[in-house]
């Protein structure tokens, strides 16, 4: 068979959201690009599975990308995943792709869980446009500045908050935007605990506290002016 790159998108917490297409593509593959070997490894066992695993992150995708391109040159399928959710949003995945692109090569999305989609689906904020930012720069003056930037926002803005930031970074939405403005916090999705909390900032930050702040969270902020 030709050489093949797949961008496979997995479980963001229920193993159930796997699809068998997803899965039959695993099975196909001649090895599997993942974020983090353990946790793929676990994956591809709950699914019974056993495949080569290649670790492939930030921290060596750019040198990783022109290797796994010429595997796929030479005629093998290759798998992308990330930890969960879909390769190249806030995690790897860009660059094999953009390097397969440029050699003219195969590429073919397995569509799937998606943490942003999944948010934005259920906040209740504008869906018709938004803008996706990935994660915030860690400094406060930073998030100052892109919260700025976004004041007179015309589309829903989606992002990633650690959860060890998310509760200072509500109280500088608010500060910044204003206790009026429409905001939604998501965490846990597709888990036991899922929360999805939506309302004025001013309502929404004083509940983030306790339990609230564990699990990553996707974090959306409404266009200026939006009400409930």
């Amino acid at each position: 068979m030709s050489g093949l790159l797949t961008i496979v998108a997995t479980p963001i917490g229920n193993l159930a959201d796997i699809s068998e297409r997803a899965k039959n593509t695993l099975r196909e593959a001649d090895v599997v690009a993942c974020e983090d070997t353990r946790v793929t490894g676990n994956l591809l066992r709950l699914l019974g599975i056993e495949k080569p695993l290649l670790a492939y992150h930030e921290h060596n995708e750019r040198q990783l990308a022109p290797a796994l391109a010429g595997r796929v040159a030479a005629g093998e399928r290759v798998a992308v995943v990330c930890d969960a959710g879909t390769p190249g949003l806030s995690d790897p995945g860009f660059r094999v792709v953009r390097e397969c692109r440029r050699r003219g090569l195969a590429v073919s999305p397995m569509p799937g869980p998606c943490a942003l989609i999944a948010a934005l689906s259920a906040s209740g904020l504008p869906t018709n446009a938004f803008r996706f930012a990935g994660f915030l720069p860690p400094k406060s003056s930073a998030r100052l500045r892109f919260l700025e930037s976004i004041r007179d926002a015309a589309e829903t803005v989606v992002l990633y908050e650690s959860c060890h930031r998310v509760e200072k970074f509500a109280a500088e939405i608010v500060a910044t935007l204003g206790p009026e403005r429409v905001v939604c916090f998501a965490r846990e999705l597709t888990k036991l605990h899922e929360t999805i909390l939506t309302g004025a900032a001013g309502d929404i930050a004083p509940q983030l506290t306790g339990n609230n702040l564990r699990g990553e969270f996707v974090v959306l902020v409404a266009p200026a002016g939006f009400a409930l």
